[in-house]
């Protein structure tokens, strides 16, 4: 397995665009503390994310969360050749741009930190996002590779609405982030709050002053989730984070993460990720070794 690391440089921000890979076979395997955008050029294989595998091919979006375990598998086979363009950011980079536009702000917040419904897109004929990672590419190319920040942000925000509008919500049968109920938005701030503590639907409903029945509906109805999976997915995210970023016992993290046992916590976060916290704690690390 080749896993590699992914270094986003001073901006905490990379693109690579159009890299084009042939005769040799492409594995990959990484987390890291970006966001991260595949964009599928030309090529095939196989993509595994969160032990699910999806096919990767021509005009294919990938959106990977932050510390979110991937595995890209593209065998090369006779005068074939794997293109893609490769976006990679730290959200917190451009939370302070956003100040002035909150549903923006949410859908980043989402991206990062959120339950994602879809995080792969075919586009068929559609070069509207392929064009957008083309104009800053020239941008970078003209300031020799190293575009200033100012350049960097408004790219980002200029993206992040173009896949709010376009290619998050494109699915008509699902409803937007940004329509949720503000008894919904109540309810993951609270979750974000509260999470290292039991889950307890009473004392959230309390908090809501609305019933444990129509609490759960009204989540279930916006998110497509419920709100104890909903919980334990965030509980999970946030120990990825744990895992990569500290050298915390895997005692101390389950602790943390919700108050489990290390055996309650090892059992969870394998149902979750598919790989025990010590696999995917090596794996992270040797990415930045």
């Amino acid at each position: 397995m080749l896993v590699k690391p992914m270094d986003l440089g001073p901006n905490a921000f990379f693109l690579k665009y159009r890299k084009e890979i042939s005769r040799e076979n492409w594995l990959m395997l990484h987390a890291h503390q970006g966001i991260e955008l595949l964009y599928i050029h030309e090529g095939t294989g196989t993509v595994m994310l969160e032990r699910q595998p999806y096919e990767l091919g021509r005009d294919t979006l990938f959106c990977f969360q932050p510390f979110q375990l991937h595995k890209v598998d593209v065998p090369m086979k006779d005068g074939s050749t794997y293109v893609r363009t490769n976006l990679t950011f730290d959200p917190y980079i451009l939370e302070p741009c956003l100040q002035q536009f909150p549903k923006l702000q949410a859908f980043l917040r989402r991206m990062a930190k959120g339950v994602l419904q879809r995080q792969v897109f075919t586009f068929g004929g559609d070069r509207s996002l392929d064009n957008l990672l083309y104009s800053y590419d020239k941008i970078q190319t003209r300031s020799g590779g190293a575009p200033d920040l100012e350049d960097q942000m408004l790219f980002l925000i200029t993206l992040l609405r173009h896949l709010q509008m376009h290619v998050f919500e494109m699915d008509a049968g699902q409803p937007a982030y940004e329509k949720t109920t503000g008894h919904v938005e109540r309810m993951l701030e609270w979750v974000e709050a509260n999470f290292r503590q039991p889950f307890s639907l009473e004392t959230l409903s309390r908090e809501l002053h609305l019933s444990p029945y129509h609490i759960s509906h009204l989540f279930k109805k916006h998110t497509g989730m419920t709100l104890s999976d909903y919980v334990a997915s965030h509980r999970i995210r946030e120990a990825c984070a744990l895992l990569a970023n500290t050298n915390s016992s895997i005692a101390e993290i389950g602790r943390s993460v919700g108050g489990f046992s290390a055996p309650h916590f090892s059992q969870l976060f394998k149902k979750h990720k598919g790989i025990t916290p010590n696999a995917y704690r090596d794996a992270v690390k040797h990415a930045y070794q």
